[in-house]
């Protein structure tokens, strides 16, 4: 089996405007790195094998978004979407004309990353999607982010596949508010996450652990600007692999920003692309041990672009080169 690139031409579509950090150069740079590094599939033995796909639509794609997001909020997205020009839902986050179906291409690319993996036609994959999502809260778009691709394909995992646990690992350098929120008093859904704190969004302390039910099952690990990958790694290391051990998670998603790099401009907490490297063959080996190699990496952050797309050759060399064993 290979690893999956799972893209669409219409997530360029999402014009944010002049000057935006969360452009569509963001994806046409991942593309164009992407198209060098991956194997030809005529007998090559160069390059990274990958299998290039364009999602699949989701003609249910709206009942998967409303089991995280609630109605109210995603018919406000479908009745002001202009016709041209853009609007402001926060003062980040922009709607076009080309915005709201970019998202559902976003959706629709995770939810066929994870039909694709359970199916076994892919080891594992990564989702070069856009927008992003893990900022997006149930009731209102925020931080770049208009519908939450991973929790909603957490969701997806378990009703339509009936896997029990999900483990959510987020790398972005800004905690995912709206990730945590969708699953903080639900013990089946594991959210853990590595974040520059204080940083955008305010969110994301380390005694935030969960509510209810939920208590135990957020580990936030918050890092101060400037830690490397030393620390970060550390948390992988230790927090990530006693979390996993005791959840034993049956599929892991990754929100995979790359704006924790050191030439990142939104941020600082100095990672580079070996760390990057690090983080994707720690999460392999527990996805190995503990589901099966089960593995769907979604694109978050990441606004530096020659950084953005050497950190994600990285990802994918590992996701690439890893065999999974039987869990």
């Amino acid at each position: 089996m290979t690893t999956g690139f799972i893209s669409h031409p219409d997530t360029l579509k999402h014009d944010t405007g002049l000057g935006h950090p969360e452009s569509s150069r963001r994806q046409s740079v991942i593309q164009e790195r992407v198209t060098k590094i991956a194997r030809p599939k005529e007998g090559s033995d160069q390059g990274l094998p990958l299998e290039l796909i364009q999602p699949i639509a989701q003609p249910d794609l709206y009942q998967w978004v409303s089991k995280v997001h609630q109605t109210p909020y995603i018919d406000d997205l479908k009745q002001r979407s202009p016709q041209k020009g853009r609007i402001y839902l926060d003062p980040d986050t922009p709607l076009g004309p080309g915005s709201l179906k970019a998202a559902e291409w976003a959706v629709s690319g995770i939810l066929t990353a994870v039909d694709w993996v359970m199916e076994k036609r892919l080891k594992n994959a990564f989702c070069a999607i856009r927008p992003p999502g893990h900022h997006a809260e149930k009731d209102h778009a925020m931080g770049f982010c208009l519908f939450n691709n991973v929790a909603i394909a957490a969701k997806y995992i378990q009703i339509k596949y009936g896997l029990e646990r999900v483990l959510i690992i987020d790398w972005d350098v800004h905690h995912g508010n709206g990730t945590q929120n969708s699953f903080y008093s639900d013990p089946s859904v594991f959210y853990f996450s590595t974040h520059q704190f204080p940083c955008y969004p305010g969110t994301g302390r380390n005694q935030e652990r969960g509510s209810g039910e939920g208590e135990g099952f957020t580990l936030n690990c918050p890092l101060p600007s400037g830690s490397g990958d030393r620390h970060i790694l550390s948390k992988f290391e230790k927090e990530l692999e006693e979390a996993c051990s005791s959840f034993r998670p049956n599929f892991i998603l990754i929100s995979a920003g790359f704006d924790a790099h050191r030439d990142d401009p939104l941020a600082g907490l100095e990672v580079t692309e070996s760390g990057f490297q690090e983080m994707t063959r720690i999460v392999s080996a527990l996805a190995a041990m503990h589901c099966h190699g089960r593995i769907v990496s979604s694109l978050e952050g990441g606004y530096n672009m020659e950084a953005l797309s050497r950190s994600i050759e990285k990802h994918l060399e590992v996701l690439c080169n890893f065999s999974p064993i039987k869990a």
